[in-house]
């Protein structure tokens, strides 16, 4: 594993054994992908101070969320339709933060449903839910995810309409996916992904399919979850506050005062996303507004956008933030390596977190926040 040290290695292998499609499904974003730029370039703005004469330590990386002490101050964000990307990708995504002890994140829209990975998830299963129009439906689903052992409902809210994601378009894509000749040639010169699709099948959305019936040849950026699910308001918040007895979580927040109104409405966490810049291109940075929804709330705060590394994790710590969540880079250790390649990237992750911490002279994470330096 000493050839893929960091992130980039993997992504660059990850690129290389991945159709074109798929490629383009994982890696791309929204419009001129300016969304997703733009988080990597605030957080590249945001400077630590190293500090000096600490003596030797070991850096305590543990963080406390809902009553419960984890190892890593990190875990796996929901991605739609993982098992495209790689065979059986959210079964092993699953084992992965098991054997890591840290929170796996499971998708509505994923390739698999809560009862397949239940039997690889560890104990920080959170099940990540794209709002179901009909009332029985959403009931059905949260039973579901209980029964299977999940013990976080995260709400995604920064999906109110499909997104324009013109680099899947051009690809060729559809969802569910139709291997024309086009694609079929793509899949020809990835032959590990092709044998592992050829023993998987073809991945389908397969809790909505349990829904939504057979519904075939939509295109790329509009699928069977779109017949069946909504834009939530305030009361369909309120409904789910009600009907599910564990923390809560709401993915997509970008505003301080909303932030404010979530803490009001008895949610136990703010998710601060922009969906990796893959819904929206004119949104901020995510980095750029956790100051102000960590000002605005006593909840812990979350946050997704751009993170490639424990630096980048420590960035957003130093700002406020209590847990950081990363989607595509456990997507790019698959593609990479297989099943071992989320364990080579938690590696990677906590070695990184380790190192800098040692250069900030931080022995805990809340120190970091001491290390900020500030703009001008």
């Amino acid at each position: 594993m000493a050839q893929y040290p960091g992130l980039a290695d993997l992504r660059r292998r990850a690129k290389k054994r991945l159709p074109l499609f798929v490629w383009e499904f994982l890696d791309s974003g929204t419009g001129a992908e300016k969304t997703r730029n733009r988080n990597r370039t605030a957080l590249d703005a945001r400077l630590l101070m190293p500090s000096i004469l600490h003596g030797e330590f070991a850096p305590d990386l543990s963080v406390d969320l809902f009553g419960q002490t984890l190892p890593l101050p990190f875990g796996i964000a929901p991605v739609g339709m993982s098992g495209l990307i790689w065979p059986d990708a959210e079964r092993h995504l699953a084992r992965a933060a098991a054997s890591a002890d840290i929170p796996y994140t499971l998708s509505t829209v994923a390739s698999q449903t809560p009862e397949d990975v239940a039997p690889a998830m560890g104990q920080h299963g959170w099940f990540q839910m794209y709002p179901p129009r009909d009332p029985d439906i959403r009931t059905d689903m949260l039973n579901r995810a209980r029964a299977a052992g999940f013990k976080v409902l995260v709400l995604t809210v920064d999906v109110p309409v499909a997104s324009r994601r013109e680099r899947q378009v051009r690809s060729g894509l559809t969802t569910p996916p139709k291997l024309t000749p086009r694609l079929l040639a793509q899949v020809a010169c990835r032959p590990a992904w092709a044998l592992g699709m050829a023993q998987q099948g073809m991945p389908r959305m397969r809790m909505i399919d349990s829904y939504a019936g057979d519904l075939k040849g939509l295109p790329s950026t509009s699928h069977a979850g779109y017949m069946l699910r909504t834009s939530p308001d305030w009361d369909y918040l309120r409904w789910l506050r009600d009907a599910w007895d564990g923390p809560m979580v709401v993915k997509g927040v970008m505003r301080a005062e909303d932030a404010k109104t979530l803490e009001d409405e008895g949610m136990d966490a703010i998710w601060i996303s922009n969906h990796a810049g893959r819904q929206f291109d004119a949104a901020p940075a995510t980095i750029d507004v956790v100051e102000d929804i960590r000002a605005a709330t006593k909840l812990p705060v979350i946050v997704d956008g751009g993170i490639e590394g424990g630096l980048d994790m420590l960035r957003a710590i130093a700002l406020g933030a209590d847990f950081v969540m990363m989607g595509r880079a456990w997507h790019y250790a698959l593609a990479a390596l297989g099943a071992q390649g989320p364990g080579h990237l938690t590696a990677i992750l906590k070695a990184d977190l380790e190192s800098n911490m040692g250069q900030l002279g931080a022995r805990r994470l809340a120190d970091v926040r001491s290390r900020l330096c500030q703009p001008g």
